[in-house]
C-alpha cells in the first residue's frame, strides 16, 4: 500500500506539472503537449492532478473530452480502488 501511495503522489504531481507545461506552452505558442499523452497521463493514475491543473491553470476546461473525461476516470479509478482494497 506504501508503494501504491508514493507511485500516486508521483503520478499526480507529473500530471499536474504536464498541465502547467502545456498551458504556458499554449500561451508561448510553442510545441504542445499532445492530448493523447495528457489523458494518458491521467489514466495511469494522475486524474487528481489533471483535475486540479485543469482548474486552477484554466487549461483545457472547454474540451468536452478532458471535462468529461478526467472526471470519469477518477469514478473508474476510485471504483476499482474500494473493489481491490475493500
Amino acid at each position: 500500500m506504501k508503494y501504491l501511495f508514493c507511485y500516486l503522489l508521483i503520478i499526480n504531481a507529473v500530471s499536474f506539472a504536464l498541465m502547467l507545461s502545456d498551458k504556458l506552452k499554449a500561451k508561448n505558442r510553442q510545441w504542445r503537449i499532445p492530448e493523447a499523452v495528457l489523458m494518458l497521463s491521467a489514466v495511469i493514475g494522475g486524474s487528481i492532478g489533471m483535475l486540479a491543473g485543469m482548474h486552477l491553470f484554466r487549461h483545457k476546461t472547454k474540451h468536452t473530452k478532458f471535462m468529461l473525461g478526467v472526471p470519469c476516470i477518477l469514478l473508474v479509478q476510485v471504483v476499482l480502488f474500494v473493489l481491490l482494497y475493500s
